[in-house]
C-alpha cells in the first residue's frame, strides 16, 4: 500500500526528488500520497503556518539521513526534522516542497552503562521508554516533559525541553553529553564526550541543543543519566490568592529548600481539571500550590514546606500520606493543558519564564489581560523556576476571539520582559515566536545568531523559516 503511494503523480522536480531518494531508501520509508504527508505538515501549535511537504521520508539508519541530506543539498531543497510533533511552537511544521525528515523510526536503545551512568539512544526514542528502560536498573533520566508518553529524545533536545522535576534537576541541555550530527550537506560529525568531565573545544553540543534543527540533524545522543531516587511525596497547598501562593514559593526557594517539583494551577485550571476528569480538586481555591520531595524523608521536608505555606495565607496544607495519592495529585497537574484546552476547543499556550521574585507579578498581569480581552486564560506553573505557561482558550471558528487570542498572547510575552524573563523557558522559538526572539535577544545577538547558522547551512536548507 504504501509502495503504490510513490506512484503519485510527479512533476519533473519531484520525480528527480523521489528516484534520488528510492537510490538509497527503502520504498516503505518514502511517502508522497497528499493524504499522508499532510498529516506531517504541523506540531501542536495554532496560529503558526505550515506548508505542503513534497515528500516524507522515515529513515531507520544514519547513512540513511546522510544520503536524504546530500540529495537534498544537490537539489537545494528544503529538509524540516521532526520528531513526535508535540513541540508547541511550529518548529516542525513543513514549508511548501520541502523534504520532511521523520526521525520516530530511528528509536533504538543502543547502550545503557550503570557505571558510567549513561544511555546512548537514537533521536526517535520516547521519553517515557528511556525513563522506564533505565528505571528497571536503578537509574534515572531526569526531563520529563508533559508529553512524556508521546515525546521523543530528539525533539527534547532540538526544543531544550524542561518537565515538571526542572526545580531540583534541570532541563534537558544538562544531560546531554555528546551527539553525533548529520550536517547539511550529509557528513557526520560526532560532539562532546562520555566522560563525566570534558572541556575540549568550543562546547557545541550545547549549541545543537535548542536550535531546533536548524544547524543540523541528531542522529544519537549520549545522555546522563542519575541514580534512581526514592519516591517522591506530595504537598497540596490552597490559597486564596494567586499572590499568596507565589509568595508560599519565594519562602520555600529562600528557605534553602530543594523540592523535586513545585507546581501551580490558578483557579482557571484547577476549575478546567474537575470540569475533564471529575478529579474533585478544591475549586474554591485561588491557587493550588503542588510541592513535592523525593529525598530519603520527604515528610519532614513536607512539614516544613506546609510551614511556610501556611505563614504565606494557605487556608489548607494537605501533605500526601502515600505514593498513590501523591501520583493521583501530580495527574491533575500533567491534566492540565488537556483540560484547558476543552475550555474552548483551542488554546495558545504561552512559556514565559521570570525570575521567581517576579512570578506573582506575571500571575497578576495575565489576569488583567485576560479582563481586557475578555478571554479565559488559566495558569500553569513550574513555579519552582519560575516557568509560566498562561494558556488562552479560545473558538477557532471566531475570527473576533481568534484575533483578541493572539493579541493576548503578545501582551503577555511583552510583560515577562518588562519582568526581566524570557519568552521561552522550554517550548523553543519555532515559528510562533520568530519576532519575539528578535526583540529579546537585540539585533547584535540575531547578527551574531544568524552568522552561526550561515556556518552549519550555507544554503539555507536546514528548517528554514524558524527562529529568525
Amino acid at each position: 500500500m504504501i509502495m503504490s503511494r510513490i506512484e503519485a503523480p510527479r512533476d519533473e522536480v519531484t520525480g528527480n526528488l523521489l528516484d534520488r531518494l528510492l537510490a538509497g531508501l527503502p520504498a516503505d520509508a518514502v511517502l508522497t500520497d497528499p493524504d499522508v504527508t499532510a498529516a506531517y505538515a504541523h506540531d501542536m501549535a495554532s496560529f503558526c503556518p505550515a506548508g505542503a511537504p513534497a515528500v516524507v521520508v522515515l529513515p531507520r539508519t544514519v547513512e540513511q539521513v546522510q544520503h536524504v541530506m546530500r540529495t537534498a543539498t544537490e537539489l537545494r531543497l528544503p529538509v524540516v526534522p521532526q520528531g513526535a510533533r508535540t513541540g508547541l511552537s511550529g518548529a516542525a511544521n513543513a514549508t511548501d516542497g520541502c523534504v520532511v525528515l521523520s526521525l520516530t523510526r530511528m528509536d533504538r536503545i543502543l547502550e545503557i552503562s550503570p557505571v558510567d551512568r549513561i544511555a546512548v539512544v537514537e533521536p526517535g526514542v520516547v521519553n517515557a521508554a528511556l525513563s522506564r528502560a533505565v528505571d528497571d536498573l536503578g537509574l534515572c533520566y531526569p526531563p520529563d516533559p508533559s508529553s512524556w508518553e508521546m515525546c521523543t529524545i530528539g525533539g527534547n533536545i532540538g526544543t531544550a525541553s524542561g518537565g515538571l522535576c526542572c526545580v531540583k534537576y534541570g532541563v534537558t541541555a544538562e544531560y546531554v553529553l555528546g551527539l553525533d550530527v548529520v550536517l547539511a550537506d550529509g557528513r557526520l560529525m560526532s560532539t562532546g564526550r562520555r566522560t563525566a568531565k570534558g572541556v575540549a573545544g568550543y562546547d557545541l553540543t550545547r549549541l545543537f541543543v535548542g536550535s531546533e534543527g536548524s544547524l543540523g540533524i541528531v542522529v544519537r545522543a549520549v545522555l546522563a543519566l542519575r541514580p534512581k531516587p526514592p519516591r517522591q511525596l506530595v504537598l497540596a497547598a490552597e490559597f486564596a490568592s494567586a499572590a499568596a501562593a507565589c509568595d508560599a514559593v519565594c519562602r520555600i526557594m529562600a528557605g534553602g529548600h530543594v523540592p523535586s517539583l513545585l507546581e501551580l494551577m490558578d483557579r482557571t485550571t484547577v476549575k478546567a481539571v474537575n470540569a475533564l476528569t471529575r478529579m474533585g480538586l478544591p475549586e474554591t481555591t485561588e491557587a493550588l500550590l503542588l510541592a513535592a520531595f523525593d529525598t530519603t524523608d520527604p515528610a519532614a521536608d513536607l512539614a516544613a514546606v506546609g510551614a511556610l505555606c501556611e505563614e504565606a495565607g494557605a487556608t489548607q496544607v494537605v501533605p500526601a500520606d502515600d505514593a498513590a495519592e501523591s501520583e493521583l495529585l501530580l495527574q491533575a497537574r500533567r491534566s492540565s493543558l488537556v483540560a484547558l484546552e476543552a475550555v474552548k476547543g483551542t488554546t495558545m499556550i504561552d512559556d514565559v519564564c521570570v525570575p521567581r521574585s517576579r512570578l506573582g507579578d506575571l500571575i497578576e498581569g495575565v489576569e488583567r489581560i485576560a479582563d481586557k480581552h475578555r478571554l479565559t486564560i488559566g495558569v500553569v506553573a513550574h513555579a519552582g523556576d519560575g516557568n509560566t505557561h498562561p494558556t488562552v482558550c479560545f473558538d477557532a471558528q471566531d475570527p473576533d476571539e481568534c484575533r483578541r487570542a493572539r493579541e493576548s498572547f503578545d501582551e503577555i510575552m511583552a510583560l515577562g520582559l518588562e519582568l526581566g524573563g524570557t519568552i521561552t523557558g522550554e517550548h523553543g522559538v519555532g515559528v510562533l515566536k520568530k519576532e519575539w526572539l528578535a526583540r529579546e535577544i537585540g539585533p547584535v545577538g540575531l547578527e551574531m545568531q544568524r552568522a552561526v547558522k550561515q556556518v552549519f547551512d550555507p544554503l539555507g536548507i536546514l528548517n528554514p523559516g524558524k527562529l529568525f
